[in-house]
């Protein structure tokens, strides 16, 4: 006994607040041997529990008396405990260890790491006392995982948190794990590189049904971690339950994680990076005339975080994505090209002749929206299939003033791409900045409608949307403007269309299909009505204004008449990406050649762990060489049966008579044999 009246080595009580015994760790002398460090080195087993009749994942406070009274009964003991005696009261303590090293190593058959060091321990000890040994014999690791704002997942919360919500990266870990300490800063960085795209949840080993879901499960049906812990695990959107989550196999680095997460689960496209001397040539000529191009400069040359992949999806029929990797050598060119002064930076180019948008900094998910919302379009948009709604140049649409607008006009330069076309759009947008800073009382018709979103000015490439060219530009000369190039020369057109809607009119009048056609046809006609003008003019600024304001001023005033007719479509500039296809849909974990053979060899590999399978291979030879063996006896003893005894000598079998009958000398009226009773009668009158 000590001075304090404790057995040295033993839990003398337990600390309810922390759910964490107090233990005196002062070290026994009795001496070991090596049958002895088996159970010293052993962790809590399932014969630790039912020994002491606790029940497996019970509450903590179950183990507590239990330890309790062992302290009791080495107080007794005059002499020092046993060193088994010891070792009983160490198993029950890690079993109890909010660390969890027991429910680790139990539960899902995981060995930690931290059982190497103790094995180096005991290395050459043989007959050494237990007192030579440095306690404690498991160190445990303090992560500040649980203290990170990342969602913390239990069972009460799963359900209702996973599958409503976009994806989710769900981390299995251990508190007691040194591997999962280790991970922790990888983690916070992967936390917020996903900030924006996807949801990321932590489960901690103790919550063991919830752990147990997300777990493997080998042919015994024991849940299992097939690389240990941290677990990884992912959600697609719209997926509820483990049959549809996909889990990462790969290393726990923050850049294989991330790419994984955006790749294979959200289905993000990849930025590539570009040098100095292919940028132009290979994107900016190549990524289409109607996109705004968006050049994001790094000096490490990562990998384009999540937030840039899921903006060049979103934002994918606006604008072009690449990167380029940073370089003190080539500042002075990028200066004089872009007149950046250093990255991290990004350069958003949009239309010919205007000088691009330079941003420097970093920036985040939230901000990066931002940026793109506002800058998506061109400063003189592209109408297109995918803009006509949105810029109100759209006859089934309404105009950007509101629903409520019955009046409004659309300004639409037409032409193929050529110097000419840049000239008109370089003058159309100066146009749209006058009409922008006049105000007052002297603000002309174009201005007023300008500012009332009535009025919009746009511009048509002739050559991709040539039968919606041709349908204004009905002239002569529209050979110049709309459709493919056929001489060097090229026109640009710039016309103005009225629309106008009559909200009585527009009311549907049952009535009965004409014929079959129609019905599948339905209304032909669009909602509002169309008046083209067409100008003529120089490219003056102020002759254009005042042009379009005399046409805005007549077709607010005077009663022009309704006509409708149906306008042909736009046709679609660009056609979906192959990483677009099936991405909002759940993604299968068996879903590709790699992936079925991936998991053929893992079942594979199950089974060929599994106790089972030796009693069950033998069985299986068992059976099937005793069928051999049944099979060849029941042979044997039929060919014996069958052979003829000596005694008995076979009969001869008689051969049949067979009669034959010449059949070439036979009349040709006679179709039957010859009856066996029949006899000549011609001859016998002959005799007689």
């Amino acid at each position: 006994m000590s001075k304090t009246g404790k057995a040295p080595g033993c839990i003398n009580s337990v600390d309810k607040e922390s759910n964490q015994a107090v233990v005196w760790g002062k070290k026994a002398s009795n001496k070991t041997n090596s049958s002895m460090r088996n159970p010293l080195l052993t962790v809590p087993t399932p014969t630790s529990y039912s020994s002491r009749r606790i029940v497996r994942f019970s509450s903590i406070f179950r183990y507590a008396p239990i330890l309790i009274n062992l302290a009791r009964e080495s107080s007794k003991v005059e002499k020092r405990p046993s060193t088994m005696h010891l070792i009983t009261i160490k198993n029950m303590y890690v079993l109890i260890t909010p660390l969890g090293i027991g429910i680790d190593v139990m539960s899902f058959k995981i060995k930690p790491h931290f059982f190497r060091h103790v094995l180096e321990k005991f290395r050459g000890q043989d007959g050494e006392s237990f007192s030579k040994v440095e306690l404690p014999l498991l160190e445990t690791y303090s992560s500040d995982l649980a203290d990170h704002p990342s969602n913390v997942l239990t069972n009460e919360n799963f359900q209702s948190t996973i599958g409503h919500s976009g994806a989710w990266l769900v981390q299995v870990y251990s508190s007691g794990s040194k591997r999962s300490a280790q991970f922790s800063n990888s983690w916070k960085r992967i936390v917020n590189l996903l900030d924006g795209v996807g949801r990321t949840g932590m489960v901690e080993l103790g919550e063991v049904q919830l752990a147990a879901y997300l777990a493997e499960r080998k042919p015994t049906g024991q849940p299992f971690f097939r690389q240990g812990l941290p677990s990884l695990a992912a959600f697609p959107p719209a997926c509820r339950n483990a049959d549809c989550l996909v889990r990462y196999y790969g290393d726990l680095s923050v850049d294989a994680v991330t790419d994984w997460f955006s790749t294979d689960v959200l289905g993000l496209p990849r930025i590539l990076y570009y040098s100095k001397e292919i940028l132009g040539q290979k994107f900016i000529a190549s990524s289409g005339h109607h996109k705004v191009k968006v050049i994001c400069f790094s000096r490490t040359g990562e990998r384009a975080p999540p937030f840039l992949r899921q903006a060049a999806k979103d934002y994918w029929a606006y604008a072009s994505f690449a990167f380029v990797l940073w370089k003190e050598e080539e500042s002075s060119f990028w200066w004089d090209t872009f007149e950046i002064e250093s990255a991290p930076a990004i350069v958003l180019m949009k239309d010919p002749g205007v000088k691009p948008v330079v941003l420097h900094g970093a920036f985040n998910s939230s901000s990066f929206s931002d940026i793109m919302e506002r800058n998506k379009q061109q400063d003189l948009p592209q109408l297109r299939s995918l803009t006509s709604l949105e810029l109100g140049c759209d006859a089934r649409g309404y105009s950007r003033a509101g629903n409520e607008t019955t009046t409004w006009y659309c300004v639409i330069l037409a032409g193929r791409h050529s110097p000419e076309l840049g000239k008109m759009r370089e003058t159309i947008r100066r146009i749209q900045d006058v009409l922008s800073n006049e105000a007052g009382s002297t603000a002309k018709p174009a201005a007023v409608a300008l500012k009332e979103k009535r009025l919009t000015f746009t511009w048509l490439d002739g050559e991709a949307q040539k039968k919606y060219c041709f349908f204004y530009i009905n002239s002569e000369s529209s050979y110049e403007t709309c459709g493919p190039r056929r001489d060097l020369s090229d026109v640009p057109e710039l016309i103005i269309v009225r629309y106008k809607r009559n909200f009585t009119q527009e009311e549907k009048v049952e009535r009965k299909p004409k014929s079959i056609w129609e019905t599948f046809e339905g209304d032909n006609e669009d909602l509002a009505s169309q008046l083209v003008a067409k100008y003529n003019g120089s490219g003056d600024i102020p002759q254009i204004i005042n042009w379009v304001s005399q046409i805005i001023e007549d077709g607010d005033s005077r009663d022009l008449p309704f006509f409708r007719t149906k306008t042909p479509e736009l046709i679609p500039e660009d056609a979906d990406p192959i990483w677009s296809r099936g991405a909002q849909n759940v993604v299968s974990t068996s879903k590709g050649m790699k992936q079925r053979i991936r998991n053929i060899m893992t079942i594979l590999y199950d089974w060929m762990g599994d106790p089972r399978i030796g009693p069950i291979l033998l069985l299986g030879a068992s059976l099937s060489f005793g069928s051999i063996w049944f099979h060849r006896n029941q042979s044997t003893k039929a060919s014996q049966s069958s052979e003829p005894s000596v005694e008995e000598k076979p009969r001869p079998k008689r051969r049949a008579r067979t009669k034959t009958t010449a059949n070439k000398d036979r009349a040709s009226s006679i179709t039957d044999n010859e009856p066996n009773d029949a006899y000549q009668l011609l001859s016998s009158v002959v005799a007689s």
